[in-house]
């Protein structure tokens, strides 16, 4: 029997990963609700790559954020997860995934780093999960970030909020600690003991103190859709 499902992440993650559901579960999940908890700004300025070696990306609205930035391809772009690392590809970057997250991503950037190399710039949001700079750093990984986007925090739909109202069955996957912490504060009020949330870290479900919560056993969207094949 169908769930359904309700969808947080900003509009284009969130249908681009309802379009891989539908694709890879056919018919597991309906209707599906899509309300974005985040917008993303981009707030394009001049990028310094003065003795940058290599780019980074936690996540694919890097990518969009750097491109609309600065036109350099070039340097090879270290991505936390294939789907950002796709769209790196995409844009014309050389992109390799780490297939996890901030912790994994560190540890590609230090694996690729050589010394003598220039430093690494890690692309990003006003908002961010981890301290990578300070990851890379105990590695001896010289690094910097440079904020081109900023993720504000938009209202739950009407449509998002009776859906939940349901309860049982649905299903609400959340790839951040940010999104769960807004999705908490939205929902307040709502009984919510009927809904599996389903995380890509503890963190990231840790704000939900009721319902049903699981953890995904790896980190990122394939690990999210494993869980989700699973229910």
């Amino acid at each position: 029997m169908s769930r359904p499902l309700l969808l947080t992440r900003p509009a284009p993650q969130s249908a681009e990963f309802a379009a891989e559901l539908a694709r890879l579960l056919p018919g597991r999940f309906g209707p599906v609700v899509v309300a974005p908890l985040l917008e993303i700004v981009l707030h394009p300025a001049p990028v310094d790559l003065d003795g940058v070696s290599a780019l980074v990306f936690s996540s694919a609205n890097g990518v969009e954020a750097f491109v609309t930035a600065s036109p350099e391809r070039g340097l090879p772009a270290l991505c936390v997860g294939e789907m950002t690392a796709a769209a790196a590809r995409e844009a014309g970057f050389t992109a390799h995934s780490a297939d996890g997250d901030v912790v994994a991503l560190a540890a590609l950037g230090a694996a690729s780093w050589k010394p003598g190399d220039g430093a690494l710039l890690h692309v990003r949001g006003r908002h961010a999960a981890g301290d990578l700079i300070g990851a890379l750093a105990a590695e001896g990984v010289p690094a910097r970030a440079v904020e081109l986007y900023e993720q504000v925090a938009r209202p739950l739909s009407s449509a998002a909020k009776d859906l939940m109202a349901r309860g049982e069955g649905v299903v609400v996957p959340l790839f951040s600690p940010r999104t769960a912490r807004i999705l908490a504060r939205e929902a307040a009020g709502i009984d919510l003991t009927g809904v599996t949330f389903v995380g890509i870290s503890d963190a990231a479900v840790a704000p939900l103190v009721s319902g049903h919560r699981i953890v995904t056993r790896t980190p990122g969207r394939a690990g999210m859709l494993e869980a989700l094949a699973e229910l």
